[in-house]
């Protein structure tokens, strides 16, 4: 989705749930999946404040957040995932 989107005001940040003494081993996984966007954690494992900030209780887990910081999506996978950005990312573009 991140290539196919990114250049309609989209982006993806990866919030890894690791724990300090496997930074060695996300940042290589990181790498090895030659992911393009931004990827923090705190290294708090479960204790990581995104987590817990937007109730993640399993993981993997994804958010869409609009420009205002609201939650328009979530638990969205595949086409699911695809049809709801192309609805939300073409809106503007049809009434231009």
């Amino acid at each position: 989705m991140y290539n196919k989107f990114k250049d309609h005001n989209f982006t993806i940040i990866g919030i890894s749930l690791d724990r300090q003494e496997n930074k060695a081993q996300w940042l290589a996984a990181v790498k090895k999946d030659g992911l393009p966007w931004l990827q923090l954690s705190d290294l708090k494992f479960w204790d990581n404040s995104a987590a817990k900030l937007y109730g993640v209780r399993a993981i993997p887990q994804n958010f869409l957040i609009d420009p205002d910081g609201n939650i328009i999506g979530k638990t969205l996978f595949g086409k699911g995932l695809e049809a709801k950005l192309t609805e939300i990312l073409t809106q503007g573009a049809e009434s231009n």
